[in-house]
């Protein structure tokens, strides 16, 4: 086995995800950075990871964009074409879509004991008015919907929108689903019991000003919910090199490791958009076994839980 040619090949294949200037406007937050495990929760990893030094002088050198005032929500638009492309294939529970139909069983679940530990167990879901924004083809959106929510969902890939309106159509499920931003698709006014934000921060330009939005619809007792991917050299080699490009279980080119959020620094724009954090913990997917589960290991997929 030749080590300098794996090396090179992985330096290549980082280069790819990082070498040009990050394009997410992070938000950074003015208190100390915590440790865990005496490790720091700053976007450095680790040095001797053993990876190479292309990858760790790449991760351990690549700045953080100042803060500025929040631009308008806009999904990447070869993002929006990438979904386009995958719409037909959002609701074939063996296809390009596997590990998100896995783990959405689990995050239903968990949505289900926090609305019952939050609102009281009578009103969960049924009555609550909730939004999920980048709902894809609706794979929360419409369970949600059957078991009484009045749901709203929103996202900016046309395609996907038509796939959910579709499937709904066959489910009987009625869900009030929008194409567009945030921003532009809902009334001034509107407010919600619950906002989910699930896989969507790491697929837009302005992380803080996506946040804000979100906050903003979320109403007076509600809560955010919002799920992505830590910016860790463990969530490169897993997120992308492992679930991309080894075990293909994602399409080649879904993430980019300079679009993913600390989650410090979703904390902080929450905490500037008027949230709390109320629970935080990590995600782990099996892509043989397709089994998801939780964890206390938040520097692969996280998921965070705020309420106003």
């Amino acid at each position: 086995m030749d080590l300098a040619k794996i090396r090179s090949f992985v330096d290549r294949l980082f280069a790819m995800h990082v070498a040009s200037p990050p394009n997410v406007h992070a938000a950074r937050s003015t208190r100390p950075r915590a440790r865990r495990h005496g490790r720091s929760l700053a976007s450095d990893p680790p040095a001797g990871t053993g990876m190479g030094t292309g990858l760790v002088g790449a991760l351990s050198t690549l700045p953080r964009l100042p803060a500025r005032a929040p631009l308008p929500m806009h999904a990447v638009p070869a993002e929006i074409a990438r979904f386009n492309r995958l719409a037909a294939t959002w609701w074939d529970a063996r296809g390009p879509m596997r590990p998100l139909h896995v783990i959405n069983e689990l995050r239903l679940q968990y949505l289900h004991q926090l609305l019952a530990t939050h609102f009281g167990a009578a009103r969960t879901p049924a009555g609550l008015r909730v939004l999920d924004v980048g709902c894809g083809a609706g794979l929360l959106a419409e369970p949600l919907a059957l078991r009484g929510a009045q749901v709203t969902a929103i996202d900016a890939a046309e395609k996907n929108i038509a796939a959910a309106r579709l499937h709904a159509a066959a489910s009987g499920a009625s869900v009030d689903y929008r194409v567009g931003e945030l921003t532009d698709t809902l009334a001034a006014d509107a407010r919600f019991d619950l906002v989910t934000l699930l896989e969507v921060v790491e697929h837009v330009e302005d992380v803080p000003a996506t946040i804000d939005a979100a906050a903003r619809r979320v109403a007076p007792g509600g809560l955010l919910v919002a799920s992505t991917i830590d910016r860790t050299a463990k969530s490169w080699l897993f997120a992308i090199v492992g679930a991309e490009y080894l075990f293909r279980v994602l399409p080649v080119g879904t993430h980019q490791w300079r679009r993913f959020v600390r989650p410090d620094e979703m904390q902080a724009a929450a905490q500037t958009a008027g949230l709390r954090r109320i629970d935080l913990r990590g995600m782990r997917y099996l892509p043989v076994l397709h089994r998801a589960g939780w964890i206390r290991d938040t520097s692969v997929n996280y998921l965070a839980a705020f309420a106003r």
